[in-house]
């Protein structure tokens, strides 16, 4: 009889739990059972790690036995559970030392050949794995660069169980078969993109697009400007053509590069999603994702018949997530997001389990003032009679509204601005500047505080602790009067106040800024108001 023990993760959306996987060989008829809450792809490890040990050159065990994974309470799925499975088993059969895989982490799929093929989902299992006091894993070869993220952990990369097993025996390991040279794409990169993702799921293989390209639209830019610079979610609101779709793609160029922790949270989800893209171990950039508008509730805000995947507010986590045709979207879809806008993140609760995902995303919702989109245009002629109208604008709810801050009505672009005014707008690069240089204001005024952005910071705390100038609130206190702001209304009025401010190179918001804020949040013009660019 041999008893042997190694360890894995099990990924719980982007959260990993600790699995030790044990391994028992008993007298009796061969036999193989596998127990501990497994699915249908990790129940199917037991034909991969047999074929695999016997392709590998090794003996497979003819006892019974028996593949326990600890804790059985404990949902566990997917394939990466084979190299851990192999090795107890050899371990077991007295192949290797038990001892020297005991506190090994152990993480990949086995092919029946014996090949090592990654899997998605390494970075958060190896951050579990950290977190567990664990110190050396071994990882597919192909994932090495994305495990190697974590700091304090020895990572192996392996790529075959025959390498591995003469790695733990001190023996010279066997050459393996080098990477196709001609062209083709690699097979064992296969399990690390699911198919069908591209543009709009989270992460984009074209360059980002310049903001100088846009066409007049000055009130537009400037309220972009502000978005980025706080954090601020943004309704378009304009006919067809107007640059609303536009404007939200420049979006991700105006925010500033990701941070190492925000990297690491952003690459663990795309890892789980299966939208990291092969050889680009990192995301460094805020993401941008734009799903269509048939999208449902459960892609939007993750969900699964098992255990629940990222959906889209998660993989526009820390980047920005455009709604385009927004009330086209289901009213339900639309409706889920409220949780995650106050509090960034998003918890899905199955019979499974209960699943926690990250979701601080910048919202972008653009729309037509009318089904045909003609509505209120000079000689456009709208077919839509007022109720249709009023349906239409009726699908984004109250409450859903009430959590964006900025409100913009994008104009038709006239022929002047869109032939004249070629090479006269900002780029990307110089807004971005300018959006940097408001953000460390920002973050110095919070120092040693849980916020960074304008955005974050609670309605009591931004009116207790850092106050505006004399007399700026009074326009905001008599739109309050008049049923024309909310209290939540009201606190992010004075969050976009600080961001004008930040912009403009002020210490606190002024009636000028306040009036800004106020004509950004509820689209009518103030007297007082101007462009950012010119509050210098």
């Amino acid at each position: 009889m041999g008893f042997a023990r190694t360890c894995s993760v099990a990924l719980l959306g982007v959260e990993g739990v600790v699995v030790e996987v044990q391994a028992d060989l008993e007298a009796g008829v061969a036999a193989f059972t596998l127990v501990g809450l497994p699915d249908k792809s990790l129940s199917e490890s037991r034909d991969r790690v047999r074929a695999a040990i016997v392709n590998s050159g090794e003996t497979w065990p003819q006892k019974k036995l028996t593949v326990g994974l600890s804790p059985a309470s404990v949902p566990k799925g997917g394939s990466g559970f084979d190299l851990a499975v192999a090795c107890a088993v050899l371990a077991a059969n007295d192949r290797v030392d038990p001892r020297d895989i005991a506190d090994l982490m152990m993480i990949g799929e086995l092919g029946l050949d014996g090949r090592v093929r990654p899997v998605r989902g390494v970075l958060p299992a190896v951050l579990a794995a950290a977190d567990a006091g664990y110190r050396h894993v071994v990882v597919p070869e192909r994932t090495v660069a994305e495990a190697s993220l974590v700091p304090g952990v020895s990572v192996l990369g392996v790529r075959s169980l025959r390498q591995l097993i003469a790695l733990l025996n001190d023996e010279l390991a066997p050459d393996e078969d080098e990477e196709p040279a001609d062209g083709r794409p690699d097979p064992m990169l296969a399990g690390l993109t699911l198919p069908g993702v591209g543009h709009g799921t989270g992460l984009a293989d074209t360059g980002t697009p310049d903001l100088a390209e846009v066409a007049g639209q000055g009130a537009a830019r400037t309220a972009l400007e502000v978005a980025a610079a706080g954090g601020h979610h943004i309704y378009l609101k304009g006919p067809p053509g107007a640059g609303k779709t536009m404007l939200a793609e420049r979006l991700p160029g105006l925010l500033p590069p990701l941070t190492r922790q925000e990297a690491v949270e952003v690459t663990a989800v795309h890892s789980v999603a299966g939208i990291l893209p092969p050889g680009r171990h990192m995301v460094e950039q805020p993401p941008y994702c734009a799903p269509h508008h048939s999208a449902t509730m459960q892609s939007l805000v993750g969900g699964g018949n098992a255990m629940p995947r990222p959906g889209a507010v998660s993989l526009s986590h820390k980047g920005v997530l455009f709604l385009d045709e927004a009330p086209e979207f289901s009213g339900q879809a639309l409706d889920a997001l409220r949780q995650p806008l106050e509090s960034g993140h998003v918890v899905i609760a199955r019979a499974a389990g209960v699943v926690r995902l990250p979701a601080r995303f910048l919202l972008v919702l653009a729309a037509n003032p009318c089904p045909c989109g003609r509505y209120g245009s000079p000689g456009g002629m709208c077919d839509c009679t007022p109720s249709m109208i009023r349906r239409y604008q009726g699908r984004l709810s109250g409450p859903l509204l009430d959590r964006v801050d900025l409100r913009v009505d994008v104009e038709a672009v006239s022929r002047s601005e869109l032939i004249g005014g070629v090479g006269s707008a900002e780029t990307t690069a110089v807004v971005a500047s300018r959006v940097r240089e408001a953000r460390e204001r920002a973050a110095a005024r919070y120092t040693d505080t849980p916020w960074r952005l304008n955005s974050q910071v609670p309605g009591h705390e931004l009116r207790t602790r850092w106050a505006v100038a004399p007399g700026a609130l009074r326009s905001a206190e008599r739109d309050m009067e008049r049923g024309l702001l909310t209290a939540r209304g009201l606190d992010r009025v004075l969050r976009v106040a600080w961001t004008v401010a930040d912009l403009a190179g002020r210490d606190r918001p002024a009636g000028v800024d306040m009036e800004r804020a106020l004509e950004l949040r509820t689209g009518v013009r103030r007297g007082m108001a101007v462009a950012t660019g010119d509050q210098r």
